[in-house]
């Protein structure tokens, strides 16, 4: 995409202003404010893993996105919003608990939010506590719905599983083979012979949530829509493929060859992770654009369920609309596939606020209609934005900043004094992070390292001006350099390792005819907890590749043994203190998968 695209696509925004959703009739309200007595509503819509592939962010030239853009018109549209964190769990973390990772100590995906802050008050509980009821359906934390803080979800609060039934092909793979066990299983995409109805999953969240906006409601809600597509496997009905035939689909246009070339040695290392590598080796790159765009599509879809229903139901005037997605996505730029990562094309995110005229008493005229903010500006703010526009007590341990400023004047004529903050996203290493500024990005690493974009110029990223000497940079990218440092984080909480009990179990599984299979590591190594819950020690074997079984060591009665290992390893365990020369007799072995994980050997039959 050319460097003159991003106004022509807000442009595009602009235009569908028009159409924009029903606000209140222009009458003087009847208090003082120029809100009603009554707090408004609150529709919070999350998308998950959603770049700024959408119409009106320009993202991608052929996104078909009509629902986003048609929201973004109708609202304030902030075209330089970040997460707090380029994974699902931290940054979702930091939007309900209004939190930074560097306060809470919550880096990324692998912790337990509930074990790192037990007693936070989420954003949906702070609300039910001053008069709202909240609801939700869909993914709006990491995979757990925490029913302590809703007073009702689909489905129900108590499974603490988020998803309703969603149809996913019998035999997968479907088109990119596994690379191997380092490989996520959800990676994968294709065009599924179903309805939307039969594919379920969001249209069954999209669903419930527009049957609760279309009834009346006894008391304001807080209603969380979690639309999980487009997150993996980008699996969705095949019209949503159609649009997009493979011969025609463009490769990513943040895309260049050779762009780590001025990255330092840990950029070089978050990149890298064997996927887009592997993708190319299976000329599956097109195809993972396609399904990409087709889940997107979808997705926008769903979305524009919620809206029409919203809009003819009696809630549309007194509802303020929140979208936003936890981050972006990379597919091959940088040579990177997924997320985590510190550039912009995973850290900046779609972000969109309407606020209908007369319904907030800190905002009483609403938001305008078509409104685009260039400010930087991060998912932290959501929490302390929509206690101001709600009117509801703030929460002291806020970190985030309100976007009320921004607004009540999206375009403000001196930016500076209007908005002097930046928008930093914090990776998973404590000391890691990226810092977004109005026309520059510094990214440093704790291992060493730094960078720095002009994304005025270099929207993509291609030039890391650190590159060269710092001496030679020009006095105003020497200025923003120096301006972004000082807006930098100096406090870094420490990393809390997740427990024992709350990692994935490893199923156990029992040696047939053929015994223990053997070994087929491959990736980087993590802790495995093998919980010994027998009334006898064991002895833990490692199955070598070749199929000999290698002794490490006994895990004592009633005890656990933490065992360095790699996915596709295979650890098998047997009674302890067999005869000498008597071959070990295994009861079961385990099968390492991608990730750290607890491995119970139960007490023997």
């Amino acid at each position: 995409m050319s460097k003159n695209a991003f106004p022509a696509a807000l442009g595009f925004c602009i235009a569908l202003a028009a159409l924009a959703a029903p606000g209140r009739a222009a009458e003087p309200s009847p208090n003082d404010s120029g809100a009603d007595d009554a707090p408004p509503n609150v529709l919070f819509i999350a998308m998950d893993d959603l770049n700024d592939w959408i119409g009106c962010l320009g993202g991608h030239p052929q996104a078909l996105t009509p629902n986003l853009d048609r929201l973004a018109a109708s609202g304030v549209l902030f075209t330089n919003a970040h997460c707090a964190a380029p994974a699902c769990n931290p940054s979702r973390s930091a939007i309900f608990t209004g939190r930074a990772p560097n306060v809470s100590g919550l880096y990324e995906n692998g912790q337990a939010m509930r074990e790192i802050m037990p007693d936070a008050v989420l954003l949906p509980n702070h609300f039910r506590q001053h008069g709202y009821r909240a609801s939700g359906s869909g993914k709006m934390l990491h995979y757990f719905i925490d029913a302590q803080s809703w007073d009702e979800y689909f489905p129900a609060k108590e499974t603490e599983n988020p998803f309703p039934e969603t149809f996913y092909p019998k035999q997968r793979p479907v088109s990119l083979p596994r690379g191997g066990p380092w490989q996520y299983v959800e990676t994968d995409w294709a065009a599924l012979d179903v309805t939307d109805e039969e594919f379920g999953g969001d249209h069954a969240v999209s669903g419930w949530i527009g049957e609760q906006l279309s009834k009346e409601q006894d008391q304001p809600f807080f209603l969380a829509c979690g639309i999980y597509r487009p997150h993996e496997p980008w699996f969705v009905p095949k019209q949503y493929f159609e649009p997009f035939p493979l011969d025609s689909v463009q490769l990513p246009p943040g895309y260049l060859e050779n762009d780590l070339d001025d990255v330092p040695a840990a950029g070089v290392k978050a990149a890298k992770n064997r996927y887009f590598a592997h993708i190319q080796e299976q000329d599956q790159w097109r195809q993972g654009v396609q399904g990409y765009l087709a889940s997107i599509h979808f997705a926008d879809a769903m979305l524009g369920r919620v809206l029409d229903a919203l809009e003819a139901g009696p809630n549309a005037d007194d509802t303020i609309v929140v979208l936003w997605s936890d981050h972006g996505w990379q597919l091959g730029e940088k040579e990177h596939w997924q997320k985590y990562t510190p550039w912009r094309a995973v850290t900046r995110v779609p972000l969109m606020v309407r606020v209908p005229e007369g319904v907030s008493p800190t905002l009483p005229a609403g938001t305008t209609a078509g409104g685009v903010c260039g400010e930087p500006v991060n998912l932290l703010g959501l929490f302390p934005t929509l206690t101001e526009l709600c009117g509801v007590p703030s929460k002291e341990d806020n970190d985030g900043h309100s976007l009320l400023p921004l607004l009540k004047n999206p375009t403000p004529a001196d930016p500076a004094t209007a908005w002097p903050h930046v928008s930093t996203t914090f990776l998973s290493k404590p000391g890691s992070y990226a810092v977004s500024g109005r026309t520059h990005r510094y990214i440093r690493y704790a291992e060493g390292g730094e960078e720095l974009y002009d994304t005025a110029a270099d929207p993509y990223e291609w030039t890391n001006l650190l590159a060269k000497p710092p001496e030679s940079l020009a006095p105003a990218e020497a200025a923003a350099l120096a301006s972004l440092k000082a807006a930098a984080p100096a406090d870094f909480a420490e990393y809390q390792q997740r427990s024992i009990n709350t990692l994935i179990a490893l199923a156990l599984q029992t040696p047939g005819a053929a015994g223990v299979p053997p070994s087929k590591p491959d990736g980087g190594t993590f802790p495995v907890y093998f919980i010994n819950e027998s009334e006898s020690p064991v002895e833990l074997f490692w199955s070598t590749p070749e199929g000999g079984l290698k002794s490490y060591g006994t895990v004592g009665a009633g005890k656990t043994k933490s065992q360095q290992t790699r996915p596709g390893a295979v650890w098998a365990f047997a009674a302890a203190n067999r005869p000498r020369g008597e071959s070990p007799r295994p009861r079961g072995y385990f099968v390492v998968d991608d990730r750290k994980a607890r491995a119970v050997i139960p007490a023997a039959p």
